[in-house]
């Protein structure tokens, strides 16, 4: 009984864990076009 508890509890973090590096990736990838996109204005 205990084991089906916390499969999913298990597995919501792991999605989360998983979902947080994916945003920070993007944010980063928006970072870098926006300094581009920066230099070429000048």
């Amino acid at each position: 009984m205990k084991k089906i508890v916390w499969l999913p509890i298990v597995l919501a973090f792991a999605a989360f864990t998983a979902g947080c590096n994916t945003m920070e990736g993007a944010g980063e990838d928006i970072e870098r076009g926006g300094e581009k996109i920066q230099q070429q204005a000048r």
